[in-house]
């Protein structure tokens, strides 16, 4: 499966993950959740999800590194700080937040517990050879970052 890494833009990950989502959502039952519970979370979700994608992208740009998801090896900086210091991956995470409020959107529990495969798929397809490429650019700088900062959350 390594000729499946670095393929699909992480983007467009997320966009299969909430088409399949959608398709899941019709195909089975919805199950009701109270309205007002799930505005908030859903609105909280996104919240969050706008804080770690748009901050993860602003400090790349500080940095003056690439964003390109799939270039890895072109990085120039290894970025710790603002969002970084929570999440080793905070615009993956944006999109795991932002599925898991289509899961609540679409109130149906399949579409919501199947946003959770996107961690595997990404940490296997996307993350993991891009650490293989910070561990070559930056050694034990980021050997260091990464025992401080969890993948995820």
């Amino acid at each position: 499966m390594k000729h499946l890494e670095l393929k699909i833009p992480p983007v467009g990950v997320f966009l299969l993950f909430a088409a399949a989502m959608w398709l899941l959502a019709r195909l089975t039952p919805p199950h009701a959740f109270d309205v007002t519970f799930r505005l908030g979370l859903i609105t909280a979700l996104l919240a969050a999800s706008a804080v770690f994608g748009l901050g993860g992208v602003a400090h790349f740009r500080r940095a003056g590194t690439t964003v390109h998801p799939l270039r890895p090896e072109q990085s120039s900086a290894l970025v710790t700080g603002g969002v970084y210091r929570l999440s080793r991956n905070p615009m993956y995470l944006s999109l795991l937040l932002a599925l898991l409020a289509l899961g609540l959107g679409l109130s149906n529990l399949f579409a919501l517990a199947f946003a959770a495969l996107f961690v595997p798929c990404m940490n296997r397809f996307q993350i993991v050879p891009e650490e293989r490429a910070m561990e070559r650019l930056f050694g034990d700088e980021f050997a260091a970052y990464r025992a401080r900062v969890r993948r995820w959350i």
